[in-house]
Parts: C-alpha cells; sequence; structure tokens
C-alpha cells in the first residue's frame, strides 16, 4: 500500500514538472516548461541620484548669476520636512521655463541612500531635483563657509540666492511664506 502511495505521489510531481504544450489560435504549438522561472518585467528606468561632496555642495551653493537659486535640506525622516515638499513643487511647476533653479538636498545617511532615499523621492516625485549630501559628513566649518545663520542643528531649513542676494529660512515653509520669499528675488 506504502509503495502504491509513493509511486503516485512520484509520478504526479513528475508530471506536473513535464512541459506542456499549448496550441495557440493560429494552430501553432507554444511548449511552457512549467520549471522554468517566468522571466520579470524589467524595472522601469530611473536617474540615478547625484551624491555631491561637501565641498562640491559649498560650490554649488555659492553659484552666483540671474538665477534663483531654492535649495531645501530634508531629510526622509523629517516630518516638516515632507509636509512642505508640496509647497515646492507647486513652485517648480508654476515656474518651468524661468530662471529659478528649485534643489532638495537628502542629509540622510549614507547606509539609505540606495534603498529610503530613492523609495521616497519616487513617492513625492522629486527625483530630478534631489541631490544626496552625506550629513554625516558635514562640520561646523561648512555651516560656517556657507551661511550666516544655520548651524546645521535642525531640518527642514531653505537657503535661496541670486546673485549677491541670499535668504536663510529654519523651519517648514508654508505655500504663502514661499510664494513671499520667492517673488522678493524675482519682481
Amino acid at each position: 500500500m506504502k509503495k502504491i502511495l509513493l509511486s503516485t505521489l512520484l509520478a504526479a510531481t513528475l508530471i506536473s514538472c513535464k512541459k506542456e504544450a499549448e496550441k495557440t489560435d493560429d494552430n501553432t504549438t507554444v511548449v511552457n516548461d512549467s520549471t522554468a522561472k517566468p522571466t520579470p518585467d524589467p524595472a522601469p528606468i530611473t536617474a540615478s541620484l547625484k551624491a555631491l561632496s561637501p565641498q562640491q555642495t559649498t560650490d554649488f551653493l555659492q553659484t552666483k548669476n540671474d538665477t534663483l537659486y531654492v535649495t531645501n535640506f530634508f531629510a526622509t525622516w523629517c516630518g516638516p520636512c515632507v509636509r512642505e515638499i508640496p509647497h515646492f513643487k507647486d513652485k517648480i511647476a508654476e515656474l518651468k521655463g524661468q530662471p529659478v533653479k528649485i534643489t532638495f538636498i537628502s542629509l540622510d545617511s549614507k547606509k539609505v541612500w540606495n534603498s529610503e532615499v530613492p523609495a521616497f523621492v519616487d513617492k513625492q516625485d522629486i527625483r530630478n531635483n534631489t541631490i544626496l549630501l552625506d550629513g554625516d559628513e558635514l562640520d561646523q566649518t561648512f555651516f560656517k563657509n556657507n551661511f550666516k545663520e544655520w548651524k546645521g542643528d535642525a531640518i527642514p531649513f531653505t537657503y535661496m540666492r541670486k546673485g549677491e542676494k541670499t535668504d536663510e529660512y529654519l523651519g517648514m515653509m508654508t505655500s504663502d511664506l514661499l510664494n513671499s520669499k520667492i517673488n522678493s528675488f524675482i519682481k
């Protein structure tokens, strides 16, 4: 009895793993291998996130020309940062084609650059406007050389520059405040 059960079980296993032929509507035969792994759909191609060193970030922040540079420092774990992102996204859409460049700089730790940060910026739809900067590499010299007020002790932080004129704001931006600050540079 045990031999019959084992033989039946083995036969059923072998039959389920055999190649199966299917006929299609145009009378061609397609062979399916039930043991073959399905081919996954290709992942969508996305732009990789650019990482800057503290010195490269300093060079970026000190760009002086007729473009308004709005730079928002954030982290994926920062609630106020997340809440203000839609205001910046609205301005990106509104000011498209004008000499205004809005950039998000993620201060997240390098260990989450390939996991949490890409997922976050994709969810927020800000990948094309985001730069990575390892917040663990920043020291007081970085803050002293780039900002009048910000010491790096809290985020979100927004820095604006157009030519020689600058503006610093520590804390969450409301839509009205962001509009007011940007308008003071472009009008």
